[in-house]
């Protein structure tokens, strides 16, 4: 008999928006879920592209919900792309299109964000967004400055439906300049995936990422990662067909995977 790929996952990463909450509420299972892999030894993380709130936010937010969370568990595409540039040019001038907490972030990894002649040029998902700060991206954009963004997501999932989120600004910025980013570090592409295993310790098949997007979470199984697809979230069953990225495994939500873990003891 064949084993079954998911039991033969080590190590689980989550997306958190539309997969283990939406808004201010849980999705159904996320409890169950997370009760049960730690009570199995099997250790578990978060990874979101979403770089509008630092991981100690999310940690509060989780913690919040319920949820035994530490601040170890948490990766986000901000969080690596401060990494990356730390790697490159620590302590570098860069111009930071992004929030409060994203700014709280990346001065902590000892960078200058400054308007006036930076280095790089860093896009966020900025929910503080203004036209002059917007103005200001274009510019240093245009002028040819190393152009790095957080993550491609095009919408974020809430409550209420879905909001513009930074691949959306990367579309008007390329509209305006003729520039995509020389650079994305968020899912699905290598420099995140790079910090999860180093941070973990697991590579390949022996991670599943649960998500509910095709074109970021889904597409880290170019990357040789075992991928989950929620349908609590961005992705619905009518958008598979045809698709680029087509995952190892689709649910309902984080109650299903639950239950086909507990079935594969």
């Amino acid at each position: 008999m064949t084993p079954d790929p998911l039991a033969q996952v080590r190590c689980f990463l989550f997306d958190m928006d539309g997969t283990v909450f939406l808004g201010g509420r849980l999705l159904p299972g996320a409890a169950e879920l997370l009760a049960y892999l730690p009570a199995r030894r099997i250790p578990y993380y978060f990874l979101t592209n979403n770089s509008s709130r630092s991981r100690a936010e999310y940690q509060a937010k989780l913690v919040g919900l319920g949820l035994d969370v530490t601040l170890e568990q948490i990766f986000s595409s901000g969080q690596a792309t401060a990494l990356y540039l730390q790697q490159r040019a620590p302590g570098a001038r860069i111009f930071l299109a992004g929030t409060p907490s994203l700014e709280q972030e990346f001065r902590s990894y000892g960078f200058n964000l400054t308007d006036e002649d930076p280095q790089y040029v860093v896009l966020g998902f900025d929910t503080t967004l203004t036209y002059a700060k917007l103005v200001r991206l274009c510019d240093f954009v245009r002028a040819g400055l190393p152009y790095i963004a957080t993550h491609p997501d095009v919408n974020c999932p809430t409550e209420t439906g879905f909001i513009p989120d930074i691949g959306a600004m990367m579309a008007l910025v390329a509209a305006s300049t003729g520039r995509q980013p020389d650079v994305i570090i968020g899912k699905p592409h290598p420099p995140i995936v790079q910090v999860v295993a180093a941070w973990t310790g697991y590579r390949g098949a022996e991670i599943a990422m649960v998500g509910d997007r095709l074109y970021t979470d889904i597409a880290l199984g170019q990357e040789g990662i075992y991928t989950v697809l929620v349908l609590s979230g961005e992705t619905k069953l009518a958008d598979l067909p045809g698709a680029p990225f087509q995952p190892d495994l689709v649910v309902k939500d984080l109650a299903e995977l639950n239950h086909k873990l507990a079935g594969a003891d």
